[in-house]
């Protein structure tokens, strides 16, 4: 009885880890690339257009210190650890 559940439960994570590997990826990433130069909350693709005004979507820009990687903003201005200016990164899809 024991080896029936340990095969029903290495059958089942095998299974789960299959479907999770099969799972179309987001692109979320790529949606939150563009958004509206009035409204940021509204993102989306380079061909959408911001629900609210009607106005077609920038690309948003990324800011990150050179020295802490960990540090980032979408406007520039300085890293709180060192004190260096911001620079604009390439935005990674």
């Amino acid at each position: 009885m024991k080896k029936a559940i340990m095969l029903f439960m290495a059958a089942c994570i095998s299974l789960s880890t299959f479907a999770q590997a099969q799972q179309p990826k987001s692109d979320t990433a790529a949606k939150a690339a563009y958004s509206c130069p009035m409204h940021p909350e509204i993102t989306g693709t380079a061909t959408d257009k911001c629900s609210k005004c009607k106005m077609a979507l920038k690309p948003v820009k990324h800011y990150s210190c050179p020295m802490h990687a960990d540090v980032t903003s979408n406007k520039k201005g300085k890293c709180p650890k060192c004190g260096m200016d911001l620079k604009e990164t390439k935005a990674k899809h």
